[in-house]
């Protein structure tokens, strides 16, 4: 088990060793390679900077106007018959948008359930496989200026719904 701390200690520092060592041994200009990938990295954020922003925008209002609330109460019924916990509606809506609210939201319910209880488990388990479906393929499709996205979105809608079904079935085994 110790091998596996001293191996991921070194797994990063070694692989960009090899790129440099590979790169210099292909005769490439690393250092040259790095600035240019760097400088168009910084233009996909500028590119994509103001999707981001309205995502964020959007993700605020919903958790400051109450309406994730709203949604909950408006959901569980239907939540129950599928045992699905409906104090965790909020949390699977808003991961489809933004991972980084789904996390402000996912240490409110370990604060108020605890990260050890079954609602705390589901939520642990649901933000590891799930995905920001809309987030991703904004920022994707539109850096690669795809129009039309065919079958991406009912694909990511059905990943989610298995993730987060399974999440309920794994949580419920432990």
């Amino acid at each position: 088990m110790k091998f596996i701390f001293y191996l991921s200690d070194y797994i990063i520092p070694v692989t960009i060793l090899y790129i440099v060592i590979f790169g210099l041994l292909m005769k490439v200009s690393v250092y040259d390679e790095f600035v240019k990938g760097a400088e168009e990295g910084f233009r996909v954020v500028l590119h994509i900077l103001p999707t981001l922003i309205g995502l964020m925008v959007g993700i605020g209002m919903l958790r400051a106007s109450g309406a994730l609330d709203y949604l909950s109460a408006a959901v569980a019924p239907a939540a129950g018959v599928l045992h699905f916990p409906a104090e965790l509606v909020g949390l699977a809506v808003v991961r489809m948008f933004s991972s980084s609210a789904a996390t402000s939201l996912a240490l409110d319910i370990f604060r108020q359930y605890g990260p050890d209880s079954y609602l705390g488990c589901i939520t642990s388990i649901m933000m590891s496989c799930t995905e920001t479906i809309f987030y991703t393929m904004s920022v994707y499709y539109m850096t690669a200026r795809v129009t039309r996205t065919r079958y991406t979105l009912a694909g990511a809608l059905f990943a989610t719904a298995a993730g987060i079904g399974m999440s309920v079935i794994l949580a419920g085994m432990a």
